[in-house]
């Protein structure tokens, strides 16, 4: 099983949204952030000051590991815009799911 958390620009969510409605279930969660833009010079304090953090949107997808490709494939194209900073897709190892109303495990929880 796999997590997957995907960092998107707010203003692709509906793309990514719509992309994701028949493949799997998925979260989404309003988060702020920074992504490898230019550094702070050592001038800069406090380190708030040196630069703003901006709003994105992460969504957070749990699914068995033959749908991660499909997943992050519709995620990827629906949330370029080709412009710098459209995001990040994150893939990580899921150890378990439990589907707290049936008590489903594993890859039938996701």
């Amino acid at each position: 099983m796999k997590l997957i958390q995907a960092y998107i620009q707010p203003h692709r969510l509906s793309e990514v949204a719509l992309a994701l409605h028949t493949l799997c279930g998925f979260t989404v969660t309003d988060v702020r952030g920074r992504g490898r833009g230019k550094q702070a010079s050592e001038k800069d304090s406090p380190v708030e000051e040196a630069f703003e953090f901006e709003d994105h949107v992460k969504v957070e997808i749990c699914c068995g590991d033959t749908a991660v490709t499909k997943i992050v494939d519709a995620v990827q194209k629906a949330a370029h815009t080709g412009l710098r900073g459209d995001g990040l897709i994150c893939v990580l190892r899921l150890e378990d799911a439990i589907r707290i109303g049936t008590g489903k495990r594993g890859d039938d929880a996701c």
